[in-house]
């Protein structure tokens, strides 16, 4: 994960990557989140605590991470883009790879209007294609 300074986007990759873990393992610890996103632990300690003070996810006495409805949302509405957009560039012959990451840098900066129009258009002339 590139270094961000926009507190935003940082929240969007933590609670995605918490989202795609949690589909993975079944549960959420800090490891797992430096792990996935290729960062050191007190990263991941400073940020969740963040993320806890939103009220976007919870902790238990064991340290194991729930996303709380609220952080659910963003995290969901993230994960569909980066789907969406990874799938889109790999059909347009992108290696997977460099589709994943390219989706990972586009997914947060993307206009609602533009992601809406693209999916529309995906909806009508993506299937036979």
């Amino acid at each position: 994960m590139r270094p961000d300074l926009n507190p935003e986007k940082t929240a969007e990759d933590y609670l995605e990557a918490m989202l795609m873990i949690k589909i993975k393992n079944g549960e959420v610890r800090s490891v797992d989140i430096a792990r996935h996103l290729g960062i050191t632990k007190p990263s991941v300690t400073y940020t969740t605590k963040r993320l806890k003070e939103k009220g976007y996810i919870t902790m238990d006495k064991d340290n194991y991470i729930t996303i709380t409805e609220s952080g659910l949302k963003i995290a969901e509405k993230i994960f569909a883009r980066h789907k969406i957009l990874t799938n889109l560039f790999i059909r347009l012959g992108v290696p997977e790879n460099i589709a994943e990451e390219d989706a990972c840098k586009i997914e947060h900066d993307i206009s609602p209007e533009t992601f809406d129009a693209l999916c529309r258009h995906l909806e009508t002339y993506g299937k036979d294609q």
